[in-house]
């Protein structure tokens, strides 16, 4: 049953989203809209919003956060205000205020905005004005811990037990914005010592870390992930992490490396852990490095949470206890929980966010599969076989604990390849 006391309306809380569309109006009129810009950044850091959308429209300019991967419309705010809040915003990131019809990249440094992040600027022209895109960049001292990812205790303790090795690859996939780079810092904070030499290669440096030595690279002056990798290789590193592979220069580097006594950590764009080897090969890496070079290949997907304090307990009906693989005769034994609409919530019923993962450690069978060249599928079926829990089954024990609904759990179905 919903939580009757929690869900009462009238709390600050609870009214937040709406007063701070009221709150931006108002400030308008009293403070003009140059400093209107400083106070959007603040309210989008107080609610932990990744994105700002500053986009121009017929009637004006429409402002939107994205809070936990959704984007919600916070305020529209008037013509006349457009133009002073892009400009103060650009002033802010040292762009050129006068160029309004080429794409251009900024840069706000926390120390101007009294803020523990950073934030990065996109600029681009529409046929109603200039867009900006605000990336709020995450707060360097708040590392998740890999106990805190969302995994399954046997999965804590297979990834523990690979980032043992002395060397290797280790991959993170799926999609953009599934949370690669937080589990990748996670592995750092993991495995980090004063006995190792760690250096990761990044487009951008998403957290600064005191004990590692972090490069970024700089595409503008020809200096690239491969570039670096090789830099880093006559530095005597134990550990390495490359941001992203996106190249065969910089697959085939990362991978040798793995061969030559260096942990490599890095991530790739794959839909499953298995379809990672088709995309190292199609990037030209050797089968046999493949094989040898691969620790473990982690997917990962994220899921929105329900709200802890406005949800309902309810029992599932037949088409929900096969999507769960329940027998129907036990449905009144099994609660699921789903999100009740707020204001706290942005009205989705949802608040936060937590992982799903599959983990495939790189296996005798699976390394022989590799060679043989057998196919994705194939390989998946290997590793299944061997114990390894699906992202479906991953999905399902998250609803089946009551932390996300079964509705998330079918959306994200639909994003991944069992």
């Amino acid at each position: 049953m919903s939580n009757s006391a929690s869900s009462r309306p009238g709390s600050a809380e609870e009214n937040r989203h709406e007063a701070l569309s009221s709150e931006l109006l108002e400030l308008l009129d009293v403070t003009g809209p140059g400093p209107l810009a400083d106070i959007i950044l603040q309210r989008a850091f107080e609610l932990n919003a990744t994105d700002i959308h500053l986009e121009p429209t017929p009637s004006g300019l429409r402002v939107r956060y994205r809070v936990d991967g959704l984007l919600h419309e916070i305020v529209r705010l008037p013509t006349t205000a457009m133009q002073p809040i892009i400009q103060r915003i650009k002033l802010m990131a040292n762009m050129d205020i006068a160029e309004r019809r080429l794409a251009q990249d900024g840069h706000i440094a926390r120390s101007m905005l009294n803020q523990p992040r950073d934030i990065r600027i996109g600029s681009g022209p529409t046929i109603y004005g200039e867009r900006l895109v605000l990336r709020l960049m995450p707060d360097e001292a708040a590392f998740t811990r890999l106990d805190d990812l969302g995994m399954e205790p046997d999965q804590i303790e297979t990834l523990r037990r690979v980032l043992k090795s002395p060397y290797g690859l280790i991959l993170v996939v799926g999609p953009v914005g599934c949370g690669k780079s937080t589990s990748v810092y996670s592995f750092l904070q993991e495995i980090s010592t004063p006995q190792k030499s760690i250096v990761t290669i990044e487009d951008p440096v998403e957290r600064r870390n005191e004990g590692i030595c972090q490069i970024q690279v700089e595409p503008k002056i020809d200096f690239h992930f491969a570039d670096a990798l090789r830099c880093v290789l006559r530095q005597d590193p134990n550990v390495m992490m490359v941001g992203e592979i996106r190249d065969a220069e910089t697959a085939q580097i990362a991978c040798r490396s793995a061969l030559t006594g260096v942990l490599v950590l890095s991530t790739i764009h794959a839909n499953n852990t298995a379809s990672a080897i088709d995309v190292l090969q199609g990037f030209g890496v050797p089968r046999m490095f493949i094989a040898d070079g691969l620790r473990c290949v982690l997917s990962q997907r994220l899921l929105l949470k329900v709200c802890q304090k406005h949800r309902e307990v309810y029992h599932p009906d037949e088409a929900a206890c096969r999507m769960l693989e329940i027998d129907p005769s036990q449905a009144q034994s099994v609660n699921l929980v789903r999100g009740l609409p707020a204001d706290s919530n942005f009205h989705t019923g949802f608040s936060g966010r937590t992982s799903i993962f599959e983990i495939m450690e790189v296996s005798k069978p699976i390394r022989q599969a590799i060679l043989r060249g057998d196919s994705a599928i194939e390989i998946a079926e290997i590793a299944h076989r061997e114990g390894m829990k699906s992202l479906s089954d991953a999905a399902r024990n998250k609803v089946l604990s009551g932390v996300t609904s079964i509705d998330q759990m079918h959306q994200s179905m639909l994003s991944f390849t069992d």
